[in-house]
């Protein structure tokens, strides 16, 4: 089975769930409180893809093949996952500014993404052959990211009773597609997650908790709330991996799966080190 026809719908699913929650308030918030959207934003888009490659160059992913690299940064490059918005309700965050960060990084990536991306091929990507097709991507993500949102949108502004039951039945599928993904991934590649999982898993965690580290000292920093604080550290590390995964399997970009599993075991991480501190945020 093509990996593909399982993570398209999920990422059109997904995207338009979004559009569903988006509210004309939740562009305001750019004007009302730019302070924790703007450092949410930075961590996201520009601090996320830096560390990343920083530990790229490392002694802890000197084993790992510039395909593996380029998947590493695809993750890394990517916006916000709508899942965040989820576990920014269960750790008692800002939903509000989850759900603006989301939908503004979903934006401000369809130019940010195409533009690291094309570099990161360039640098890594011809000892293997990799080629990035930057006017393809940009229409994908046009197509499968911005029509969905649009829609969910609309739908949101003139039938907002009808986008809110969509949205209660959308988000409770979410999560079991994709496990399912990542199920059918994991048996279709199996002997090369499971040789690689030791290096990988490990780059991965290391990823996300350095992120997440960064997000919540920003917050500190600058002195940001409780709520604003636990939505960044999770808006940082929870990542799009549905958009990463279709990049690299999508026969117009990539068409390599291999380049999506350090996107896959970045799912499985992200879940789990974000689970535990959702955890750790009822205890306080």
């Amino acid at each position: 089975m093509n990996t593909i026809y399982i993570v398209l719908p999920i990422l059109t699913l997904l995207m338009f769930d979004l559009g569903l929650a988006l509210k004309p308030a939740d562009f305001r918030l750019i004007a009302e409180r730019p302070k924790p959207v703007l450092i949410g934003l930075f961590g996201q888009i520009i601090l996320l893809p830096l560390i990343a490659w920083a530990i790229t160059l490392s002694p802890l992913a000197s084993s790992l093949s510039p395909l593996f690299i380029i998947g590493i940064m695809l993750i890394a490059c990517s916006p916000g996952g709508s899942s965040s918005n989820v576990f920014s309700m269960l750790a008692k965050g800002d939903v509000a500014l989850s759900v603006t960060l989301t939908a503004c990084s979903s934006i401000i990536t369809l130019f940010t993404l195409p533009l690291i991306m094309a570099w990161v091929t360039q640098s890594v990507g011809e000892a293997v052959d990799i080629h990035l097709p930057i006017g393809k991507l940009l229409v994908q993500n046009i197509v499968l990211m911005v029509v969905p949102i649009s829609i969910g949108f609309v739908v949101n502004l003139f039938k907002p009773q009808a986008a809110e039951k969509i949205h209660n039945i959308l988000k409770r599928i979410a999560m079991p597609a994709l496990v399912l993904l990542v199920t059918v991934f994991f048996f279709q590649h199996k002997q090369t997650i499971v040789t690689e999982f030791g290096s990988l898993g490990l780059t991965m965690s290391v990823l996300i908790l350095a992120t997440t580290s960064c997000g919540a000292l920003m917050a500190w920093l600058f002195r940001l709330t409780t709520k604003e604080r636990r939505t960044l550290v999770i808006e940082i590390g929870m990542q799009n991996a549905a958009q990463a995964i279709t990049i690299a399997c999508s026969p117009l970009i990539f068409n390599n799966e291999i380049i999506a599993i350090p996107a896959i075991i970045y799912a499985l991480m992200m879940n789990l080190i974000l689970l535990a501190y959702v955890g750790i945020t009822k205890i306080k």
